[in-house]
């Protein structure tokens, strides 16, 4: 199920941060470290248009909600976007995987997280456990059914 979006507050997060567009997993990382009861998400977004396939995305959830500190460069309205969850860290988990991969690989980004191998690869870039195989398909899924439904209304 798709949590609903809190875009106001996604907006504002986005702001107090200074989020970069090219950053979602930079971004959700600084929000979730500040905001009281946030989990951090990192999974697939869905929409119709180009791409025409599901990205790799970033967001928190606070309670019942999604927050997206990437949102103002998605150039999209919150009810066209799809959040597919494949991966959700507390804050205390998340402290001690990035510390974790600092130590072991200082010269590598932490983020993103995939958890433990073994791993699925989706194509060249991407990998993760079949957490993130169920949300990829699943994202997958939707971006076919929102563009098979746009290219019918032109």
């Amino acid at each position: 199920m798709n949590k609903p979006l809190d875009e106001a507050l996604s907006i504002e997060v986005a702001r107090r941060i200074k989020s970069k567009a090219d950053k979602p997993f930079d971004n959700s990382y600084q929000i979730v470290l500040t905001t009281k009861g946030a989990t951090y998400v990192q999974g697939f977004l869905a929409f119709a248009g180009q791409p025409y396939q599901p990205i790799e995305h970033s967001w928190i959830e606070l309670g019942d909600h999604i927050v997206d500190p990437t949102l103002p460069y998605l150039n999209r309205n919150g009810q066209e976007l799809w959040y597919f969850p494949a991966h959700r860290l507390t804050v205390k988990q998340l402290k001690a995987i990035i510390e974790e991969s600092q130590e072991d690989y200082p010269e590598d980004d932490p983020l993103p997280i995939y958890g433990n191998p073994p791993y699925e690869y989706y194509g060249d870039v991407m990998l993760g456990g079949k957490d993130y195989l169920e949300a990829y398909q699943a994202a997958e899924a939707k971006c076919r059914e929102l563009n098979q439904l746009n290219a019918e209304s032109n």
